[in-house]
């Protein structure tokens, strides 16, 4: 839910005038400051020197995520099992490590087999196998050293160490002092030719049990989930990125190291360095340790496509919790124009405490603890919601809520936005970025973010260029289109006492 790209998109849009003030004189667009290589596997490589202290910052992502898996949990499990280490690192001896982990996956196939008969299963032939599986496990871990990629990045003054997978894509980045540069190209190039998925059937348990804990525990992450899986009938967007339980309970890791050699390959990567960094330096390290990685040919491609929304859907979540309300509209993604104009939108709404929103439901009206909106949730890489979130304020109710909300929306149909307030908005955008950006792991992130969602970092060098041109216009056109009771998704929490939450009906 954390995918909100209404402060990073525009306020990218004048990188430049950060990198005017960090490099006087020396180039006056991104363009003119970024390297960029391909090399023959089709690893894309991205570059910025920053040579204000000794650190860098690394991102290396795959075009790969949830949607490309369809919920059942893969890339976020992949995720985990790739911090398991390598045939060399996390090991004190791996070819006999590697004769127990052999009859691991034999004790878990017959172990998953027989739990899947259901019912008809037999609990003691369960017992033993469980029995099995634990004793292997125990023998196997004497030859395990835990975390050690993580140990000897920390030991050498890494910063930021982390993974992230969502519905479009997966992260791995660090920052780190600039002379200890080889050490990432060297761990990283062997964790993606080396990877041994040691404690898969334990790791796969943790991921369950953090399922447990987060979207079956915690009301709004399962509201959320709820809302999707309302808002989209068909694509999988629809499906959380942690997999539902009765896919992940029986994940294969033959199924994952299918998943893994299809999508984990260079020409479907980025690689972003930004800091103390030569640049050619850089990329022929980067040859040298990632070069010989073989591309695939053939990368699948994503076609599911979902159909026009004819008609409001409508639910209402029972949880023990305030009163919520969310609504999604269907919308084009980027690099649609339409995605720029809800950029702006957004900015209209919710940016901040003079925002046509907040200043209705929460200053003037008093019938909301707070408003959001956020475009291009809960992905990029295919047509997305335009989402307004709030919580009603005791003891008005999410009726009320909406009521204003739609009157607001309205009110944008039939009244354009002056140019003042347009202005305004652009020149917020613009401030947020400056406060925001002033890291090279933020830059990096964003250069292989656009890079893998738009197809080309340039994304960002074109935005501010594209917004200045929207006219008033174009937004009321937009939300005329778009923001209409046919299009839209609208879920309320309703709390388990009933109280405050008398509005959602279910229509599906």
């Amino acid at each position: 839910m954390n995918v909100s790209r209404k402060r990073r998109i525009p306020a990218l849009t004048i990188v430049m005038i950060v990198f005017l003030w960090t490099c006087p004189g020396q180039a006056t667009h991104l363009a003119d400051l970024v390297v960029e290589q391909t090399l023959r596997n089709g690893l894309k490589v991205l570059v910025l020197e920053r040579h204000q202290s000794p650190t860098v910052s690394l991102y290396l992502r795959f075009r790969v995520g949830m949607i490309d898996e369809g919920g059942k949990g893969l890339a976020h499990l992949l995720e985990h099992m790739l911090f398991k280490g390598t045939t060399s690192v996390g090991t004190k001896n791996f070819p006999k490590e590697k004769k127990l982990l052999f009859k691991i996956d034999q004790a878990g196939r017959k172990l998953d087999a027989e739990r899947k008969k259901g019912e008809a299963a037999s609990p003691q032939v369960i017992k033993e196998l469980e029995k099995e599986l634990k004793a292997l496990q125990e023998q196997a871990s004497q030859y395990v050293v835990t975390d050690e990629m993580t140990l000897l990045y920390t030991e050498n003054g890494a910063t930021g160490l982390n993974a992230s997978t969502g519905g479009d894509l997966t992260t791995y980045h660090v920052s780190l002092p600039s002379n200890r540069i080889e050490l990432w190209a060297r761990l990283e190039s062997d964790r993606f030719r080396n990877p041994v998925f040691r404690e898969f059937y334990s790791e796969r348990d943790v991921v369950l049990q953090e399922r447990r804990q987060t979207n079956e525990s915690e009301p709004l992450s399962k509201f959320w989930e709820q809302f999707l899986a309302a808002a989209y009938i068909f694509h999988p967007y629809r499906n959380p990125v942690i997999g539902w339980e009765s896919h992940l309970q029986f994940l294969s890791k033959s199924e994952m190291e299918e998943f893994f050699r299809t999508y984990y390959v260079p020409n479907n990567a980025v690689i972003a360095a930004v800091g103390d960094v030569r640049a050619k330096e850089f990329i022929s390290l980067v040859e040298r340790y990632f070069g010989s990685l073989p591309r695939r040919e053939y990368l699948p491609a994503l076609t599911a496509k979902e159909p026009p929304q004819i008609g409001e859907r409508r639910i209402a979540v029972h949880l023990d919790a305030q009163p919520q309300v969310m609504i999604g509209y269907h919308k084009p993604t980027l690099p649609s124009r339409e995605d720029y104009v809800f950029d702006l939108v957004d900015a209209v709404l919710s940016g901040g405490r003079t925002s046509r929103l907040y200043q209705r439901l929460v200053e003037k009206d008093q019938i909301a603890v707070q408003i959001n909106t956020a475009n291009g949730i809960p992905g990029a890489r295919c047509a997305n919601l335009f989402m307004i979130m709030a919580t009603p304020r005791h003891p008005h109710t999410v009726q009320e809520v909406e009521q204003a909300i739609s009157e607001e929306i309205d009110r944008l149909k039939k009244e354009p936005v002056s140019d003042r307030e347009l202005q305004k908005v652009k020149n917020q955008l613009a401030g947020d970025f400056i406060r925001s950006l002033n890291s090279n792991a933020g830059l990096a992130g964003e250069l292989s973010y656009f890079e893998i969602v738009a197809g080309d970092w340039k994304y960002i060098d074109t935005h501010l260029e594209v917004l200045e041109k929207i006219t008033t216009r174009e937004i009321q056109e937009a939300i005329q289109k778009y923001l209409i009771e046919d299009n839209r998704t609208v879920a309320v929490l309703v709390p388990k006492s009933g109280k405050g939450g008398q509005g959602g009906q279910e229509k599906r």
